[in-house]
């Protein structure tokens, strides 16, 4: 699968292509949001929930897995990065509540194989160490659909 690359995105910029997404996205889009540790994947979610109205706190689901919003879509936000089999994930309904929501997954490598769909993979990667201190990030972009609009 072909993809786009962002270099240079500080928060201010990720707050943007948060809003570009939220624009297009429908019940039954899953995202999935890869990258080191404070690279910016929850930030990012955050941004996205307020483009679709969500009106309550979003936070990284790390210790309860699961954090569900409501807002212009059901949104499923979860945190894989604990885990240690897609069966744990499976345990969460991840796989059963994709098609009439929009699912926002942190950490997805082990469940990826498993989501048949197109879905909008993100991954955010600090350019280099003296970046990381300067909140600067590549942003790369994989979806099939995303990329032939």
């Amino acid at each position: 699968m072909n993809s786009i690359v962002f270099d240079n995105v500080n928060q201010k910029k990720l707050k943007v292509f948060a809003e570009k997404i939220a624009y297009i996205v429908v019940p039954g889009d899953v995202l999935l949001l890869e990258g080191p540790l404070g690279a910016g994947k929850t930030y990012f979610a955050a941004e996205f929930c307020k483009f679709l109205d969500v009106k309550t706190i979003v936070n990284s689901p790390s210790y309860v897995l699961l954090n569900e919003y409501e807002g212009k879509y059901k949104i499923f936000h979860y945190d894989l990065y604990r885990l240690s089999s897609p069966e744990e994930a499976f345990e969460l309904g991840i796989l059963d509540n994709i098609s009439n929501s929009i699912s926002i997954i942190e950490w997805p490598q082990l469940i990826e194989p498993y989501i048949k769909k197109d879905k909008i993979h993100i991954k955010l990667n600090f350019m280099s160490d003296y970046q990381k201190n300067q909140d600067k990030r590549n942003v790369e972009l994989f979806s099939t659909r995303l990329l032939n609009l």
